[in-house]
């Protein structure tokens, strides 16, 4: 990544919504669409913790990424064969970032409790700016930093009881700021119109990498119906549905913007261990709950401030 990337959005022409009216309805729909893929991923929580007793964590990632990417190079093969041969390799790229992100993550989380993995895997919201600034050269705002240390302290509150860096947390450090690169790759490497393909081809890279981990013991599939069905569900819903918006909604929103927002993730899986795990809610629960949503309040405050002070400045 050596710089942002060039304004896809078209020009104004007669007839058409003005380009405030188009960036509004789009950063709506971008933020609405991650927040769906983050309630997606926060009602996998409670899946994985069953699953993973019965089938082993490198298979059920290879299985389950295999699945999202035969089922999504299905019904998306044109999308993919029209991707330009750079867009190809950044898919391939931003795959490998995230396979790597995922592996890593898991080793990490067998090192550690549950609850410090989801912290420590949540502070891409804190790296984030920081690349994008250094690769994209992006001015990060104030109220974004707001927004990031809000979300930060809502992360610890949520999931923190006690913490010790050792090995475990190291490598979820490392996955962490895996995450926050696909985040500021994504960003700056996609476009509305290849965001299908793009889909695709990292989902199939994702499937390589995590199959490779997977494969010295060999790897096991599910071998009760509603195995398959949590798995089918997190492969299509939480796996090809979700990339595929995230990479679509980052053709509209910075990077930034785009991890504030999904630190909503422990937010949904408390919510969803709560209504359907039969765990209470805690006090913990609504103040680090009640800080992320404060985190994206500010961070979508940000963009709106700034698009007013643009039209009242606007000459006629």
């Amino acid at each position: 990544m050596t710089g942002p990337p060039p304004d896809l959005r078209t020009p104004h022409t007669a007839g058409e919504a003005s380009a405030p009216e188009r960036l509004d309805r789009g950063s709506l729909l971008a933020v609405l669409g991650l927040l769906a893929v983050t309630a997606t991923w926060g009602s996998t929580f409670f899946l994985i913790k069953d699953l993973v007793v019965r089938v082993p964590v490198p298979d059920f990632l290879a299985v389950r990424f295999a699945v999202a990417a035969a089922v999504l190079a299905l019904v998306a093969w044109k999308p993919v064969r029209r991707l330009s041969p750079p867009t190809r390799r950044r898919g391939i790229a931003l795959g490998a970032v995230y396979g790597f992100a995922q592996i890593l993550q898991t080793e990490g989380l067998a090192h550690t409790s549950a609850s410090v993995s989801g912290f420590v895997t949540g502070m891409y919201v804190v790296i984030t700016p920081l690349l994008a600034g250094v690769l994209l050269r992006q001015r990060i705002g104030r109220a974004a930093w707001l927004a990031v240390c809000l979300a930060t302290v809502g992360l610890a509150v949520l999931a923190l009881r006690g913490f010790a860096f050792g090995y475990g947390e190291t490598l979820t450090l490392l996955s962490a700021a895996l995450y926050a690169l696909h985040i500021v790759g994504v960003g700056a490497w996609t476009s509305r119109r290849d965001a299908l393909g793009l889909s695709v081809v990292q989902l199939a890279v994702i499937a390589v990498v995590c199959g490779v981990a997977a494969l010295p013991g060999g790897i096991a599939v599910p071998d009760r119906t509603g195995d398959w069905a949590s798995l089918l569900y997190m492969a299509l819903v939480a796996g090809a549905f979700a990339l595929v918006t995230q990479t679509w909604a980052q053709a509209h929103v910075t990077a930034t913007r785009a991890a504030v927002i999904m630190c909503m993730e422990p937010v949904w899986a408390a919510g969803f261990a709560v209504a359907i795990g039969g765990e209470l809610a805690t006090v913990r629960m609504v103040a680090g709950g009640g800080l992320i949503l404060a985190a994206m309040y500010t961070a979508e405050l940000a963009p709106a401030r700034s698009q007013r002070a643009r039209s009242t400045t606007t000459p006629c």
